[in-house]
Formats: structure tokens, C-alpha cells, sequence
């Protein structure tokens, strides 16, 4: 008789292209490599990523559909859940594991009966969501504190976990684990072509107030901007950032890629890559980058760069003038600013760590009783 598989159940809003979204994908392949049955939940179904053929792929929009129309969001969510609990012990099987991933997912399973629920917490939410400024962030700090108060909570880094513990106490059992890596396929990836450019920098990320590309131009147009500087992704504030490269009268030195499925060929050729970040969680294209052996500087934001980087490769947030200055350094020896990658972020591992943390929360749940 062939024994049962392990399931593992990783459940997301979409598969739109984000970081979340991709770290969803490489860790449901560390599950793979594990042994595990893999499957993805997803409640939209926008997809912007090549789906790995290991994984199997659900969509819920239609089961959520006819209960759209219930008055506030929790009260749909409630009933979401148990949607989603039928759907998966009818059509899944019982999961060893459950990921939950973001904001609306985690507020559906905060009602979920399933066991083995985790939380991931991909972002550092007080700065975020703005917590202390107004009144409906006071609204979505005391939210969050009853959907993370349900089930173990795991941070994409220390920095993350220290904004959690420090804004909601201790409601949960928490701990940091990594983003995970997948270095083959990144390497793969990048050989994929040799892009047009030559002799660049390059940026990663969406066009949002986070990554403050406004910060990363005005400290370009104080260098010799003698190596063009290209930004890859989308988003909200791209237009602004266009009339910005046009003030400064960068226009022939900054090109706009838009957002490209695969980047890692843009990051493999580039001198260096920079970010300019005001936050990150884990800052994942960090890692990218040095699995890709590329250089990196960064600025060191509460959380991720200063755990993936050395000190000297890291900048003060918000200071055009230093940012300038080792931009311009970089440009002149990118060599000086190569950080090892770290192989404890590979699938394998990090997935092995999430099942040591639901195990650890079920001892201790155990021995409670």
C-alpha cells in the first residue's frame, strides 16, 4: 500500500507580480523537494509568474462569489473560511502544513478550524500600514492583533519580527525564518539572454513610497552619472517618478524597464544594484542579487539588508549626500561591494524550518493542555 503524502497548502490573494508572490512559489518547491504533495490557494485568479509544473494550482473567486454581497468583511470572511476549510479537506486532503500569506488571506484563516496554520509575515507592518499617524491605522493595528493573535506567526526576518513583538506584544508564538532562494533556478534564469544594456546599475522594485526612487535619483544626479541607471518594475508613482528624471534632466541616463518576468538576467549583467529603501521585510532581490554574484549597497531600513549584507555595503536611509557618494564608489569599484550568499536560504532549508517551527508550536500547544 503506498503511504499517505505529506501535504503542504501555501493560501495567497493572487499570484500577481510581487515578492510575496514569488517566495510563495519557491517555497511550495522546497516543500517539493522535501517530499511534499504541494498546493497553491489562491482566491484571484491573476497570475504574472511562470507556475512550477511541481506544484498543483487552486482557485477559490467562484466558491467566494455567491457570498460577495454579505455585508463587512468580516462577516464574509467568516463564512470565506469555512469555504476554504471544506475546499481543502474535500479536495486537498488534511495539510501537515498551512502557509498563510498577506493581508487577506490571513484575515480569512484568522476563522479557519484547520490546524497547522502559520502565518507568514512578509512585511515590517508598522511602517506600512503607518501605525500611530491616524486613526485607521490605530483601526488596522487593533485588526491585526485579532487575526495574529489565531496562529503562529513566522517573520521574513529578525527585523520583522522585532517591529511585530514590539507592536502587538507577545499575542502569538513567533520567529524569523528567511525567504527562500532558489539559486539553480535564479542561475538558469539569468542565462536566459544578455540584455541590450552594458556597463549599468540596476534597481529592483516596484514604483511605491518604500523603495523611494525619488532618494535613489537626486542622489544619481549628484554623481558623474558616468554608468546609466536602470529601474525595473511598475507601479503607482511611476508617472512621478518620470516627471522627477525629467526635472533633474536625467532623461538620457535613466531607462525605464517596466516590469519584466524575468529580471535576473538584468541583475546578473549589471556593475552593481542599488537600493534605496525606507523599509523592506526581507528585501528578497537582495538575495537574488547574490546568488547572482552582483554587487549590492543598499540603505540599511530596519529590516533585511543589514542581515544579508556586510556593514560597509550599506548607506543611511534618506541621505541623498552618502547615498551619492557610494553610488559613485560603487561605480568606480564594484568589486569592493560583492557579499556572499548565504546557502541556508535555499527551498529545502527554509521549508525545513517552518516545519520545525508548526512542530514547536504543537509541542508547546500539547503540553498546555
Amino acid at each position: 500500500m503506498k503511504p499517505q503524502s505529506k501535504i503542504a497548502v501555501l493560501v495567497i490573494k493572487c499570484l500577481q507580480g510581487g515578492g510575496a508572490e514569488r517566495v510563495v512559489l519557491t517555497l511550495g518547491q522546497g516543500f517539493y523537494e522535501l517530499g511534499f504533495e504541494v498546493h497553491i490557494v489562491r482566491i484571484r485568479p491573476r497570475i504574472e509568474y511562470e507556475l512550477n509544473p511541481n506544484l498543483n494550482y487552486h482557485l477559490l473567486r467562484n466558491r467566494f462569489k455567491p457570498f460577495r454581497l454579505i455585508p463587512g468583511e468580516e462577516r464574509r470572511d467568516k463564512v470565506y473560511a469555512q469555504v476554504l476549510d471544506h475546499y481543502i479537506s474535500n479536495k486537498i486532503g488534511h495539510p501537515d502544513i498551512i502557509l498563510s500569506n498577506l493581508d487577506r488571506a490571513d484575515s480569512i484563516l484568522s476563522y479557519s478550524k484547520l490546524p497547522n496554520i502559520i502565518y507568514v509575515i512578509h512585511n515590517t507592518l508598522s511602517l506600512l500600514h503607518k501605525f500611530g499617524q491616524t486613526a485607521l491605522a490605530k483601526q488596522t493595528q487593533e485588526r491585526f492583533v485579532e487575526i495574529y493573535s489565531k496562529h503562529p506567526c513566522a517573520c521574513v526576518s529578525q527585523g520583522v519580527e522585532k517591529d511585530f513583538l514590539h507592536n502587538f506584544g507577545d499575542i502569538t508564538p513567533t520567529t524569523a525564518i528567511y525567504n527562500p532562494i532558489d539559486r539553480d533556478n535564479i542561475q538558469k534564469q539569468a542565462n536566459a539572454f544578455v540584455p541590450d544594456h552594458q556597463n549599468y546599475i540596476i534597481h529592483v522594485g516596484s514604483f511605491k513610497e518604500a523603495k523611494r526612487h525619488d532618494v535613489l535619483l537626486k542622489a544619481y544626479a549628484k554623481t558623474d552619472q558616468s554608468i546609466p541607471l536602470l529601474l525595473l518594475g511598475q507601479g503607482k508613482l511611476q508617472s512621478e517618478i518620470k516627471a522627477l528624471v525629467t526635472e533633474l534632466g536625467l532623461e538620457d541616463k535613466v531607462v525605464f524597464l517596466g516590469f519584466q518576468e524575468n529580471p535576473f538576467p538584468y541583475i546578473k549583467h549589471a556593475q552593481f544594484m542599488v537600493l534605496t529603501s525606507e523599509w523592506e521585510g526581507f528585501a528578497l532581490v537582495i538575495a537574488e542579487a547574490l546568488a547572482l554574484d552582483t554587487a549590492v549597497i543598499s540603505t540599511d531600513c530596519p529590516s533585511g539588508p543589514s542581515e544579508l549584507l556586510p556593514e560597509g555595503n550599506l548607506m543611511p536611509v534618506n541621505d541623498v549626500d552618502v547615498i551619492a557618494k557610494t553610488l559613485m564608489q560603487a561605480m568606480s569599484h564594484p568589486d569592493q561591494f560583492h557579499a556572499t550568499f548565504d546557502e541556508s536560504l535555499l527551498p529545502d532549508s527554509i521549508a525545513q524550518q517552518y516545519l520545525d517551527f508548526v512542530d514547536s508550536t504543537n509541542a508547546v500547544g500539547s503540553s498546555s493542555c
